[in-house]
């Protein structure tokens, strides 16, 4: 989440909403936002219903959900999706700013 945090005003200047969903409960994720102050949105998904909806994947041997970024434009058409082996397997953030360009 700090690569997101890093590019954020990039983000906002394309008027992109990043939004995090976690499988946290609702109080460890607003406290996890206060102390980390994370400009953009945090959902706490404890039940899995966003995960479910999107199709992340959830390995126990790896210790809960793995990856995935996705771009949904304001219609709610999924643009792009990558699901993640790990959490180094993540596009950098220039790639899915182009992305965004490109769909305008």
């Amino acid at each position: 989440m700090a690569q997101l945090r890093q590019d954020y005003q990039q983000f906002v200047k394309l008027d992109t909403e990043i939004i995090v969903a976690g499988p946290e409960k609702a109080e460890a994720f607003r406290d996890y936002w206060a102390k980390e102050s994370l400009p953009f949105i945090g959902l706490p998904d404890p039940e899995h219903h966003v995960l479910k909806l999107y199709g992340q994947e959830v390995k126990l041997f790896k210790l809960g959900r793995l990856p995935a970024q996705m771009l949904i434009d304001k219609s709610g058409n999924v643009r792009f999706v990558h699901y993640g082996h790990s959490m180094s397997d993540i596009p950098p953030n220039q790639e899915i700013i182009d992305l965004i360009v490109m769909n305008m």
